[in-house]
């Protein structure tokens, strides 16, 4: 056996120096922490959101951790993606990690439920990630080895998982294209696989976030009450599982869905809350 097969020393475990990742939705939420834990373990990072001024904002809070760029492109839209497609290979001709976080939500009841809002959430979910993950698997492949696969790493969500009382939050699009962002997920590593290329999904469960605030202003104590574990998650607990599946402990970690959401996807809600 290889001697450097058997040093499993932290840094040889987990460490990320030097590699290159894009997280989309970087500027705010779980997506700036999953961006600024990239940087504080050595990544070069572009995030990208839509709003330009985020994106200045985002960049000026990050920029102290490391080497970061961002660029304000909508991944819904074709134009906006090449653009982004374009900009990594100007900044880092091949892609260590690819973080599709952006994502999109929409509630309402069932009897009024807009088919523009379903389209919305669905196409920012699912149909994005689709599309940016295909059109980057060229850089991901110039990065890629047997030894160091390229990782993509799509954000889901608890409501993936299992189905949500949704008397509480009515989010059907939401849930929906969860659950296909982890199938996606799977079919990339079924896919990429051969091309050295990893997918994995994080599902993740209540966290402060500009998504969740309004439930929280409503709803924090039932939603504690509802996790075995009675609290939210907090940034360091999505960072962690981020660093695992981009290093090298995570490199034969392929096709997975982890949840992180304190026990949430596998108990039931006590309660039945309405908007």
């Amino acid at each position: 056996m290889d001697s450097k097969s058997e040093n499993f020393s932290l840094d040889r475990l987990f460490g990320l120096q030097g590699k290159a990742a894009l997280v989309t939705g970087g500027s705010s939420g779980l997506g700036l922490h999953m961006a600024k834990g990239l940087l504080q373990n050595g990544v070069k990072v572009m995030i990208a959101s839509r709003s330009e001024d985020k994106c200045a904002q985002a960049v000026e809070e990050l920029a102290p951790f490391g080497e970061v760029v961002a660029v304000a492109a909508d991944v819904t839209k074709q134009e906006a993606r090449a653009t982004l497609v374009a900009e990594v290979e100007a900044h880092f001709g091949a892609l260590d990690i690819l973080v599709n976080n952006a994502g999109a939500n929409w509630g309402a009841p069932l009897a009024d439920y807009p088919d523009a809002g379903f389209a919305k959430v669905m196409d920012t979910n699912l149909n994005a990630v689709f599309a940016l993950t295909r059109d980057l698997v060229p850089a991901l492949a110039r990065a890629a080895s047997a030894d160091s696969p390229s990782r993509i790493i799509n954000i889901g969500s608890m409501d993936g998982i299992h189905v949500p009382i949704v008397q509480r939050v009515p989010t059907f699009a939401y849930s929906a294209s969860k659950a296909a962002l982890h199938h996606l997920t799977k079919a990339f590593a079924v896919e990429l696989g051969a091309q050295h290329i990893t997918a994995n999904a994080i599902a993740p469960g209540f966290f402060e976030s500009k998504m969740t605030d309004h439930v929280f202003e409503h709803y924090l104590a039932d939603i504690e009450d509802d996790c075995p574990l009675h609290r939210v998650g907090r940034p360091e607990e999505i960072v962690g599982i981020l660093v695992y599946l981009a290093s090298r402990a995570g490199s034969y970690t392929n096709g997975t869905v982890i949840p992180v959401d304190g026990g949430t996807s596998i108990s039931k809600g006590k309660r039945e809350w309405t908007l």
